[in-house]
């Protein structure tokens, strides 16, 4: 971890407290688009996603048509893979459809107690918290959100506190 990008991101941001729908909804949709690739990447892309999905909007990536799926896939700015494209704005759909919105279901799932990681090897890549929060998901049509990468959303978010004993950055329970 050497690249001022992600120390930044790592100091400043992960394992941060996030809460909104459409800030939510940034944080499952590039956790899905990081599925098999480096976080870096996507942290490097983070602005050209922003950009090319409305800010994340909700409400405006649920309107979404064919033609924009065509413009997505044809960003290079972006990852172009059309499965996630394609769940990315079908999760805007399910995500406008939940009645308690986006955050408040996730936040449900929220672990302040886990214990403190001692090492990277204590930190899991996925809790039953994950498990729950992923099936929950996709019993609303969610998808490219199983445990692992459920987890590392929840870990992105503060809903757990995977920042290892004596980090700078672990600022206690969140």
């Amino acid at each position: 971890m050497t690249d001022p990008l992600y120390i930044r991101y790592h100091d400043d941001e992960w394992g941060r407290p996030v809460r909104g729908d459409d800030r939510v909804f940034e944080r499952v949709t590039l956790e899905a688009f990081q599925s098999g690739l480096s976080w870096l990447t996507i942290l490097r892309k983070r602005e050209n996603f922003r950009a090319a999905f409305d800010g994340f909007s909700i409400v405006k990536v649920a309107a979404y048509t064919d033609h924009d799926v065509e413009r997505l896939l044809a960003d290079p700015g972006i990852v172009r893979n059309r499965a996630k494209v394609e769940a990315a704005i079908g999760n805007a759909r399910a995500a406008q459809d939940l009645p308690m919105g986006l955050s408040e279901l996730v936040w449900r799932h929220a672990d302040p107690e886990a214990p403190v990681p001692r090492t990277m090897a204590d930190v899991p890549a996925t809790t039953p918290g994950s498990v729950a929060l992923a099936k929950e998901l996709k019993r609303h049509g969610f998808r490219f959100v199983g445990p692992t990468t459920a987890y590392a959303l929840m870990q992105a978010i503060g809903l757990v506190n995977d920042h290892i004993e004596g980090c700078v950055a672990r600022v206690g329970p969140l």
